[in-house]
C-alpha cells in the first residue's frame, strides 16, 4: 500500500567550485537535506574538467552510496557536480530512471538532474524520435537533455535556452558538462531552486536552502522563476529566458519542504502556523487537546492551538525506525503497517481531540488514525487538514494519484467524514492557504486551474469525455 501523502518527485543539487574540493562528499550532504524529496533513487555525477563519473542506483541517500561508489566518485582534482533524489512520478521506479541521466552529443557529455514535469513531453519526444534520437529510459528528463543536445549549432547556455523556451511545465533543473553548471527553473517557478555560495566562491544550486547550509554555502537568493543561471570564469551569469509568472506550488508550504527552509521569502514553518491559525478560526471545535500527525502536521498543530486556546499536546508518537513505506498483501497487515510508524499516547484518553494533518489523498491512512485515537481512549475525534481538498491530479511532479483515487474527487466533506470515522471534519479554504503563504500560488490540485498548462493527451481526454456527455 502507498502511504496516504502527496509524494513530491525529487530533489536537485548542483556544485561548482574555482578548485578542487571533495565534490561527491558534498553532494552526498546535500542530498541528506533533500531525501525527504524522494526515497526511491539517488545519484552523482562528478567531474574534473576530463573525466566525468556517475554512480546511481534504487535507494535512500545512504543504500546507494556505500564506500565502494564514494570512492569511485572522488577522483582527483574534481570541481563541479550535480546530484538528485528521486521519487518517480513520469517513469517507473527502475534503475535506468534513476538520475543524473548523461547524452554524449556534439557539446560533450552532458549530465542532468531535474525535479518536475514537462506537460508536452511525450509530443516533443515523438519529434526527437522522428529526428533519430535514441531513448534510454522511460521519464520525461531524457526529452530535454536531448532536445539540448540536437541544437549542435548553439552553444550549450543557447541551446539549454532554447529547449526551456520550448517545454512546458512546472519544472527544475540542474546540469552540466565537464566545465560548467548551470540551473534553471521553469516561468511560473512551480518548483523551487535557490542559490548558494561556498567560503571558497564557489557555487551551489539546491531545491531547499537547507541543502546549503549542510554543505558549508551561504544562501545568496532564489533563482527566479524562468531564469537560467550558469557559472562562466566563476562568476554567475543569468539569463531571464522566460517571462516570469510566478505561481510555486503551494504544497511546498504545505507539506513538502522542510520545516526550516525559506522558498521565495517564505519560511515553510511560520506558514504551516499561520494555515493552522486560519484553520481554527474557519473551522473551531470543542475539544481538550490538539494533536498533530506527526511530522508534517506539527506546524498548522501549533497554529491551531494558539488561535483556539486548546493545548496542544503530542498524542500519536512516531516511530524512527518504521522505514519507508512498503507493499503488504492482506488488509491486517496493511492496519498493523500504520501501528507500526505511529501509537496513540496517554495525552489523549479520556479527552476530546483536535487531530491535525497537512492532507488528505485517499483517506486510508485518516481512518486508520482516528481508529487509533479512539481506541486509545479518545472520546472524539475532529479532523482539521491544512489544505483544501485534493480534488485534481498534479502534472507538475506531484504524485497525487489519479483523480479516480482521490477521495475528495468522488466524497463530499461528510462523506470523508463518515469513511474516516471522524466525529467532524474540516478543510482549509484556499483563501486560507493564500492569506498563510502570503503569495500567489499553484492551487490546481485544489481547483483545476493549471497555470502551467496541462498535458495534452489529458486535453484531449477531457475534450473526448466532454464530447460524449454532451452526445449522452
Amino acid at each position: 500500500m502507498r502511504e496516504d501523502k502527496p509524494h513530491e518527485e525529487c530533489g536537485v543539487l548542483g556544485l561548482w567550485s574555482p578548485e578542487p574540493l571533495p565534490v561527491a562528499d558534498l553532494l552526498q550532504l546535500g542530498l541528506f537535506a533533500l531525501q525527504h524529496r524522494g526515497q526511491e533513487a539517488a545519484g552523482i555525477c562528478v567531474s574534473n574538467g576530463k573525466d566525468l563519473v556517475i554512480e546511481k542506483d534504487l535507494g535512500l541517500v545512504t543504500q546507494v552510496f556505500d564506500e565502494a561508489r564514494m570512492e569511485r566518485l572522488r577522483i582527483p582534482a574534481a570541481n563541479l557536480g550535480i546530484g538528485h533524489t528521486r521519487y518517480s512520478t513520469t517513469g517507473s521506479n527502475l534503475r535506468f530512471n534513476a538520475q543524473p541521466l548523461n547524452v554524449r552529443s556534439s557539446k560533450g557529455i552532458l549530465a542532468i538532474a531535474h525535479n518536475g514535469n514537462f506537460v508536452n513531453a511525450l509530443q516533443i519526444r515523438q519529434e526527437l524520435l522522428g529526428h533519430g534520437a535514441v531513448f534510454q529510459t522511460t521519464n520525461d528528463t531524457e526529452v530535454m537533455i536531448n532536445l539540448i543536445a540536437r541544437y549542435t549549432q548553439l552553444n550549450l547556455v543557447e541551446a539549454t535556452a532554447r529547449a526551456m523556451r520550448e517545454l512546458t511545465g512546472g519544472f527544475s533543473v540542474v546540469l552540466m558538462d565537464r566545465h560548467t553548471v548551470l540551473a534553471l527553473r521553469d516561468g511560473n517557478g512551480v518548483r523551487p531552486l535557490v542559490i548558494g555560495r561556498l567560503p571558497n566562491g564557489g557555487w551551489v544550486f539546491a531545491s531547499e536552502p537547507p541543502a546549503l547550509a549542510l554543505m558549508g554555502a551561504e544562501f545568496v537568493r532564489d533563482v527566479r522563476p524562468g531564469e537560467l543561471v550558469w557559472v562562466e570564469a566563476g562568476e554567475l551569469r543569468s539569463w531571464q529566458v522566460l517571462k516570469p509568472q510566478p505561481t510555486p506550488c503551494a504544497f511546498e508550504w504545505i507539506y513538502f519542504a522542510r520545516a526550516d527552509a525559506t522558498l521565495d521569502g517564505i519560511g515553510t514553518h511560520p506558514a504551516r502556523v499561520r494555515m493552522g491559525e486560519r484553520l481554527a478560526q474557519e473551522a473551531p471545535a470543542q475539544a481538550d487537546v490538539v494533536v498533530p500527525v506527526p511530522d508534517s502536521g506539527i506546524g498548522a498543530a501549533i497554529g491551531y492551538s494558539r488561535a483556539s486556546g486548546i493545548p496542544f499536546d503530542y498524542g500519536l508518537h512516531k516511530n524512527p525506525y518504521a522505514g519507508r513505506t512498503f507493499i503488504q498483501p492482506t488488509q491486517e497487515m496493511r492496519d498493523l503497517k500504520v501501528r507500526l510508524k505511529l501509537a496513540a499516547t496517554p495525552a489523549v484518553t479520556g479527552k476530546r481531540v483536535v487531530l491535525v494533518d497537512d492532507s488528505i489523498v485517499r483517506g486510508t491512512t485518516s481512518g486508520r488514525i482516528v481508529q487509533l485515537l479512539r481506541e486509545a481512549g479518545a472520546t472524539e475525534v475532529h479532523v482539521r487538514i491544512s489544505s483544501p481538498p485534493i480534488r485534481f491530479p498534479c502534472y507538475y511532479g506531484i504524485d497525487t494519484a489519479a483523480r479516480k483515487e482521490l477521495v475528495a474527487a468522488t466524497h463530499s466533506v461528510e462523506e470523508i467524514r463518515t469513511l474516516i470515522g471522524a466525529d467532524s471534519l474540516a478543510f482549509l479554504s484556499e483563501q486560507g492557504v493564500r492569506e498563510a503563504i502570503g503569495g500567489p500560488v499553484c492551487l490546481a490540485c485544489f481547483n483545476g486551474q493549471y497555470p502551467a498548462g496541462k498535458p495534452e493527451e489529458e486535453m484531449r481526454k477531457e475534450a473526448l469525455e466532454t464530447e460524449g456527455a454532451s452526445v449522452r
